[in-house]
This record gives structure tokens, sequence and C-alpha cells, in this order.
């Protein structure tokens, strides 16, 4: 039997660091912590983590860019959605809104 991909969106391998605040029904306060990206789709994001999440917790990341802006400003995709699955050292999000926005003059700061 033949293994199909059955993903909307195609998968680009860009590994770059990662900064997120997760929020739960279950706790008060969000958990913020680190990672690096492995690989990032219209739809989703695939990073690791040393953080364990719960499937359907809300979630805000931010991704240092590889693109400039007019190769000059440093860019970061802000994103906003839901965590679909956290494995042992990965987390899988899916992603329901998203925008660039340009860097503040710290090195990664997070909106």
């Amino acid at each position: 039997m033949e293994n199909v991909d059955r993903r909307r969106s195609a998968r680009y391998p860009i590994e770059r660091e990662i900064r997120f605040v997760v929020s739960t029904r279950r706790k008060i306060g969000n958990d913020i912590g680190t990672g690096r990206t492995i690989n990032i789709s219209s739809n989703g994001i695939l990073f690791s983590t040393d953080q364990h999440m719960i499937a359907g917790s809300r979630i805000k990341l931010a991704v240092d860019w590889p693109v400039r802006l007019e190769d000059n400003c440093s860019l970061k995709l802000v994103a906003f959605g839901r965590v679909v699955r956290c494995d042992s050292g990965t987390a899988a999000v899916e992603i329901e809104q998203y925008e660039f926005r340009t860097r503040g003059n710290q090195a990664f700061d997070f909106p």
C-alpha cells in the first residue's frame, strides 16, 4: 500500500528560532517557551521544543523570518492558532491567523 501524503499544503524545511505563548483553560497564566522550526506551511508549523503542550491549546508564536523587507528590515512571522499534536520533543500548530511584523531593536523581541 502506498503512503499518500494528504496534507493540504506543501511543507518547507525552514529552521528558525521560535518563541511562543501557550494558554490553556486548565490553568491560570500562560506558558512561555522557545524552540526551533522544523517545517512551515501556509496552514501550520512543526517545531522542536522541550515544553510539553496539550492538544487544543491556544498558541501565539513568533518566528525570526529568514528574509528581510527590501533587503534591509528584519521581519518576524507572528501567528495565532492551536496545538494539534505534541510528541516527544516536537509540537504541531495549525495556523488560524498570521501576519508579518518588523522586528524591534532587540535580537528577537516577542509581541
